[in-house]
């Protein structure tokens, strides 16, 4: 049971009210794990900044799904396991490759898995990459650049995963049916 407060908009500091006010509209309600983010107006306007640009950035939305999920599932995230697997299968990926990614293994579609292995690799080496990681990206189309984009997405999604993993926010009805434990 986590002992952090979830924040709704009229109860959060006033700095993180524009943010759960944008969240609200993006999402149709403030995600639980946003709720407890309020806490800290630094945290959470970094937050919403950082998954802004990702969102921006040059991977589909299915992509970007790929990979938070991966991170979720190398993070041991259970709240964001269930939030991106809802978000994946709303994107279309393939179910077969959605439970995959969260029994930790490479999808079987050949981009989503090097996008899921080289965020697994570069979470699970802390950065440590070598020459036949970047490779294996690289042969399944992608550019060079986008290794580091691959990073920017990891970031974004290790503050979702870590409050998570600290706060332990309930999962939100919607998500119950995709509940996952590590």
């Amino acid at each position: 049971m986590s002992t952090f407060q979830i924040y709704a908009t009229d109860s959060a500091p006033d700095q993180s009210k524009p943010v759960l006010r944008q969240l609200q509209q993006t999402f149709g309600f403030i995600p639980n794990i946003a709720g407890v983010m309020a806490a800290s107006p630094v945290l959470i306007d970094a937050f919403l900044s950082l998954f802004q640009k990702v969102h921006a950035g040059t991977f589909t939305e299915a992509q970007i799904q790929t990979l938070l999920l991966t991170n979720a599932v190398t993070n041991a995230c259970s709240w964001a396991v269930a939030f991106h697997t809802a978000l994946a299968l709303n994107e279309g990926l393939e179910p077969a490759d959605v439970d995959a990614i969260r029994a930790g293994r490479a999808p079987e579609q050949r981009q989503h898995a090097a996008l899921s292995m080289l965020t697994k690799t570069s979470i699970e080496k802390r950065g440590h990459l070598d020459e036949r990681d970047v490779n294996a990206f690289l042969e399944a189309g992608f550019r060079r650049d986008q290794v580091f984009e691959v990073l920017a997405v990891a970031a974004a999604s290790t503050i979702t995963n870590y409050v998570g993993n600290i706060a332990q926010p309930p999962l939100e009805p919607q998500f119950q049916v995709h509940a996952w434990s590590a």
